[in-house]
């Protein structure tokens, strides 16, 4: 009977251990394919990192790129600032599919797609700059073309300004033999020249106008400066009416007298007998036809 019990319990046993090794082998087993499947995660899970690396690296080397050149040419024109959006816009999706650890080929795809559109971008800038190289070309052209003209222009307006001069030079008269001199009046009307202070009754300046074709005829105004030995202006009359304009400033006169000029040579005679008194020395004549001097005089008076 108790031969019977310990075959019983020999044979439990022997089931416990088989089974126990069972166990054992199946969780060697299961250890073992779970130590697998974790080194093919990690190994996964490195190579992800490691794409994932890669991509933000290729992601960032084309937005350097692309700032780099934006900083030196992207002002030049208003379309490439819509292309730049553009570009941006794709950055930052990209940007987020990275930090979400998308599918690799989609984010490769993706960057593709944005490189291509910065080839675009640098394209575009090129024309641009080939086009500016031709218009600043073109514009330095025009300008020199410009500054040519504005010479020629200058140049001309001198040669017509000398012209200008020369002709109002030559159009300009002049007063030959002017004589001026003391005369004393006898009889009323009977004039004999004389140097005396006492015996001068008037002062007679005479003069031809010379011939000029080029001038404007018609009516002019001789005025007459007689300067006396203490080089003081004889005038009559308010002294602030008794005055013409030469260059701008007032010149007293002693005589005017209005004549009409017909570009032949013509003769003038004047007399200045509003003093009394004259006192000795050397007296000094200056002619002036409307604002510009013919010719000029003296004489003296002892």
């Amino acid at each position: 009977m108790q031969t019977e019990e310990k075959k019983s319990k020999t044979k439990i046993y022997l089931i416990l251990i088989i089974v126990l090794a069972l166990s054992n082998v199946i969780l060697l087993w299961l250890l073992v394919n779970t130590k697998a499947e974790v080194k093919t995660i990690i190994v996964k899970q490195e190579q992800s990192v490691t794409k994932n690396v890669e991509l933000q690296h290729e992601l960032d080397s084309l937005l350097s790129e692309h700032e780099k050149i934006k900083s030196e040419y992207g002002s030049m024109d208003n379309k490439l600032k819509e292309k730049d959006s553009i570009i941006l816009a794709n950055a930052k999706e990209i940007q987020n599919l990275i930090s979400r650890q998308a599918d690799y080929k989609q984010v490769k795809k993706k960057l593709d797609y944005l490189r291509g559109i910065t080839q675009v971008y640098v394209s575009q800038i090129d024309s641009l700059l080939k086009i500016n190289n031709v218009l600043t070309t073109e514009n330095v052209k025009i300008k020199g073309d410009l500054k040519n003209e504005q010479d020629k222009t200058i140049e001309l307006t001198k040669d017509k300004e000398q012209l200008n001069e020369k002709v109002t030079i030559a159009s300009n008269l002049k007063a030959y033999n002017v004589v001026a001199s003391g005369v004393r009046v006898k009889g009323g009307s009977k004039e004999s020249i004389t140097d005396k202070c006492k015996k001068v009754d008037k002062i007679k300046i005479s003069f031809t106008l010379s011939e000029n074709l080029i001038s404007s005829s018609g009516n002019k105004t001789i005025y007459l400066r007689i300067a006396g030995p203490d080089n003081v202006i004889l005038y009559t009359g308010n002294s602030e009416s008794s005055y013409f304009i030469l260059n701008g400033q007032k010149m007293q006169y002693s005589l005017k007298k209005d004549i009409v000029y017909q570009n032949k040579a013509m003769n003038v005679t004047l007399y200045w007998d509003n003093t009394d008194n004259y006192s000795p020395g050397t007296y000094k004549v200056v002619v002036y036809v409307d604002s510009y001097k013919v010719g000029d005089s003296d004489f003296t008076l002892n």
